[in-house]
Protein backbone atom coordinates (compact mmCIF):
# COMPACT_ATOMS: atom_id res chain seq x y z
CA UNK A 1 0.00 0.00 0.00
CA UNK A 2 1.22 3.28 -0.41
CA UNK A 3 0.60 6.83 -2.33
CA UNK A 4 1.12 8.17 -5.51
CA UNK A 5 2.27 11.74 -6.28
CA UNK A 6 2.13 13.33 -10.02
CA UNK A 7 3.60 16.77 -8.89
CA UNK A 8 3.52 18.40 -12.02
CA UNK A 9 -0.05 17.98 -12.88
CA UNK A 10 -0.82 18.35 -8.28
CA UNK A 11 -2.30 15.07 -9.11
CA UNK A 12 -2.20 12.45 -5.66
CA UNK A 13 -3.86 9.32 -4.80
CA UNK A 14 -3.17 5.53 -3.57
CA UNK A 15 -1.83 1.94 -4.91
CA UNK A 16 -2.54 -1.16 -3.97
CA UNK A 17 0.28 -3.50 -5.06
CA UNK A 18 -0.45 -7.42 -4.25
CA UNK A 19 2.18 -10.22 -6.21
CA UNK A 20 1.65 -13.77 -5.20
CA UNK A 21 4.41 -16.45 -6.23
CA UNK A 22 5.52 -17.71 -8.73
CA UNK A 23 3.72 -15.24 -11.07
CA UNK A 24 0.82 -13.00 -10.43
CA UNK A 25 0.40 -9.18 -9.78
CA UNK A 26 -2.46 -6.63 -9.91
CA UNK A 27 -1.33 -2.96 -9.57
CA UNK A 28 -4.35 -0.87 -8.39
CA UNK A 29 -4.27 3.23 -8.56
CA UNK A 30 -6.72 5.61 -7.80
CA UNK A 31 -5.26 9.55 -8.44
CA UNK A 32 -8.39 11.72 -7.82
CA UNK A 33 -11.10 9.76 -8.47
CA UNK A 34 -10.30 7.32 -11.96
CA UNK A 35 -9.13 4.00 -11.41
CA UNK A 36 -6.27 2.34 -13.55
CA UNK A 37 -5.89 -1.08 -12.95
CA UNK A 38 -3.28 -3.58 -14.73
CA UNK A 39 -2.65 -7.44 -13.88
CA UNK A 40 -1.44 -10.77 -14.52
CA UNK A 41 -2.52 -13.75 -13.57
CA UNK A 42 -0.39 -16.44 -14.55
CA UNK A 43 -1.29 -16.53 -18.13
CA UNK A 44 -2.83 -13.27 -19.22
CA UNK A 45 -1.76 -9.29 -18.98
CA UNK A 46 -4.41 -7.50 -18.91
CA UNK A 47 -5.08 -3.29 -18.56
CA UNK A 48 -8.04 -1.22 -17.61
CA UNK A 49 -7.57 2.94 -17.80
CA UNK A 50 -10.10 5.53 -18.71
CA UNK A 51 -8.28 5.90 -22.09
CA UNK A 52 -7.90 2.64 -23.26
CA UNK A 53 -10.69 0.73 -21.48
CA UNK A 54 -10.05 -2.92 -20.30
CA UNK A 55 -7.81 -5.10 -22.72
CA UNK A 56 -5.39 -7.84 -22.45
CA UNK A 57 -1.51 -7.28 -23.37
CA UNK A 58 0.52 -9.10 -25.99
CA UNK A 59 3.62 -9.27 -27.94
CA UNK A 60 6.39 -7.25 -26.22
CA UNK A 61 4.32 -5.40 -23.22
CA UNK A 62 3.02 -9.13 -22.34
CA UNK A 63 6.46 -10.66 -21.97
CA UNK A 64 7.04 -7.25 -20.08
CA UNK A 65 4.10 -7.42 -17.87
CA UNK A 66 5.16 -11.38 -17.43
CA UNK A 67 8.96 -10.66 -16.57
CA UNK A 68 7.15 -7.94 -14.05
CA UNK A 69 5.06 -10.46 -12.73
CA UNK A 70 7.98 -13.19 -11.91
CA UNK A 71 7.75 -13.15 -8.09
CA UNK A 72 11.38 -14.15 -7.68
CA UNK A 73 12.81 -11.65 -10.14
CA UNK A 74 15.62 -10.39 -8.12
CA UNK A 75 16.71 -14.39 -7.76
CA UNK A 76 15.54 -15.86 -10.77
CA UNK A 77 17.48 -12.83 -12.91
CA UNK A 78 19.58 -15.29 -15.16
CA UNK A 79 16.36 -17.04 -16.11
CA UNK A 80 14.43 -13.66 -16.79
CA UNK A 81 16.70 -12.14 -19.39
CA UNK A 82 18.66 -13.49 -21.96
CA UNK A 83 22.17 -12.32 -21.24
CA UNK A 84 23.62 -10.08 -18.55
CA UNK A 85 26.81 -7.80 -18.60
CA UNK A 86 28.61 -6.39 -16.28
CA UNK A 87 28.91 -2.39 -18.16
CA UNK A 88 30.95 -0.71 -15.13
CA UNK A 89 30.82 1.84 -12.84
CA UNK A 90 28.29 4.61 -13.04
CA UNK A 91 27.46 7.28 -11.13
CA UNK A 92 23.37 7.47 -10.14
CA UNK A 93 22.68 10.58 -8.66
CA UNK A 94 25.24 10.84 -5.53
CA UNK A 95 25.60 6.63 -5.32
CA UNK A 96 28.63 5.01 -6.98
CA UNK A 97 26.85 1.78 -8.40
CA UNK A 98 27.69 -1.12 -11.10
CA UNK A 99 25.34 -0.70 -14.22
CA UNK A 100 24.28 -4.48 -15.74
CA UNK A 101 23.00 -4.64 -18.84
CA UNK A 102 20.13 -7.42 -19.41
CA UNK A 103 19.33 -8.52 -22.96
CA UNK A 104 15.71 -8.85 -23.02
CA UNK A 105 14.18 -10.75 -26.17
CA UNK A 106 11.58 -7.73 -27.52
CA UNK A 107 14.27 -4.63 -27.92
CA UNK A 108 16.78 -2.55 -26.23
CA UNK A 109 18.27 -4.28 -22.97
CA UNK A 110 17.14 -3.26 -19.21
CA UNK A 111 19.71 -1.44 -17.56
CA UNK A 112 20.04 -2.09 -13.87
CA UNK A 113 22.22 0.13 -11.26
CA UNK A 114 23.06 -1.83 -8.30
CA UNK A 115 24.42 0.47 -5.39
CA UNK A 116 28.76 -0.49 -4.92
CA UNK A 117 27.96 -0.46 -1.28
CA UNK A 118 24.52 -2.33 -0.70
CA UNK A 119 24.24 -4.40 -4.02
CA UNK A 120 20.82 -2.84 -4.24
CA UNK A 121 18.98 -1.86 -7.37
CA UNK A 122 19.52 1.87 -7.24
CA UNK A 123 18.21 2.33 -10.69
CA UNK A 124 16.31 0.56 -13.60
CA UNK A 125 16.14 2.22 -17.09
CA UNK A 126 13.90 0.45 -19.83
CA UNK A 127 11.95 0.53 -22.33
CA UNK A 128 7.80 -0.04 -22.51
CA UNK A 129 5.73 -1.37 -25.18
CA UNK A 130 1.54 0.09 -24.77
CA UNK A 131 -0.77 1.38 -27.34
CA UNK A 132 0.93 4.40 -27.88
CA UNK A 133 4.06 2.64 -28.80
CA UNK A 134 7.32 2.48 -26.92
CA UNK A 135 8.42 4.86 -24.67
CA UNK A 136 11.19 4.98 -21.95
CA UNK A 137 11.07 4.10 -18.63
CA UNK A 138 13.06 4.75 -15.55
CA UNK A 139 12.96 4.01 -12.01
CA UNK A 140 14.47 4.93 -9.26
CA UNK A 141 14.71 3.28 -5.71
CA UNK A 142 15.44 4.31 -2.02
CA UNK A 143 14.40 4.64 1.23
CA UNK A 144 15.36 0.94 1.65
CA UNK A 145 13.91 -0.95 4.80
CA UNK A 146 13.76 -4.38 6.10
CA UNK A 147 10.44 -6.29 6.38
CA UNK A 148 10.23 -9.25 7.37
CA UNK A 149 14.07 -10.01 7.13
CA UNK A 150 13.80 -8.61 3.39
CA UNK A 151 14.87 -4.76 2.06
CA UNK A 152 12.32 -3.14 0.57
CA UNK A 153 12.32 0.41 -1.03
CA UNK A 154 9.62 2.65 0.37
CA UNK A 155 10.32 5.20 -2.48
CA UNK A 156 10.21 4.81 -5.93
CA UNK A 157 10.09 7.46 -8.63
CA UNK A 158 9.29 6.33 -11.99
CA UNK A 159 10.06 8.99 -14.98
CA UNK A 160 8.09 8.46 -18.51
CA UNK A 161 9.28 11.71 -20.82
CA UNK A 162 8.55 14.36 -18.99
CA UNK A 163 6.57 12.63 -16.43
CA UNK A 164 8.24 12.21 -12.78
CA UNK A 165 5.30 9.90 -11.12
CA UNK A 166 6.34 9.56 -7.17
CA UNK A 167 5.38 6.24 -5.20
CA UNK A 168 5.81 6.35 -1.20
CA UNK A 169 5.13 2.97 0.37
CA UNK A 170 3.43 3.19 3.55
CA UNK A 171 2.71 -0.67 3.91
CA UNK A 172 3.87 -4.04 3.16
CA UNK A 173 2.46 -7.19 4.28
CA UNK A 174 4.01 -10.58 3.54
CA UNK A 175 2.41 -13.73 3.22
CA UNK A 176 -1.02 -12.77 3.21
CA UNK A 177 -3.52 -15.13 1.28
CA UNK A 178 -4.11 -14.23 -1.89
CA UNK A 179 -6.75 -16.57 -3.94
CA UNK A 180 -5.52 -16.70 -7.57
CA UNK A 181 -9.04 -15.08 -8.92
CA UNK A 182 -7.87 -11.67 -7.74
CA UNK A 183 -5.54 -11.45 -10.40
CA UNK A 184 -7.82 -13.13 -12.87
CA UNK A 185 -8.85 -10.07 -15.83
CA UNK A 186 -12.27 -8.96 -14.80
CA UNK A 187 -15.27 -8.88 -16.97
CA UNK A 188 -16.22 -7.20 -19.73
CA UNK A 189 -18.65 -4.12 -18.43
Amino acid sequence: MGTIDVAAQNLSGTIELREKAPDRILSVIRISGILFRQGFDGTVGWTDDPQNGLREQSGAELSEARRDADFYHPLDMKKVYMRLAVVGPEKVDDQDTYEVEADVPEGAPDEIYFGVASGLPVRVVSHRHGPQGVVDFREDFDDYREVDGIKRPFRIQETTGEQVVTITVTEVRHNVLLDDSVFAKPAAQ
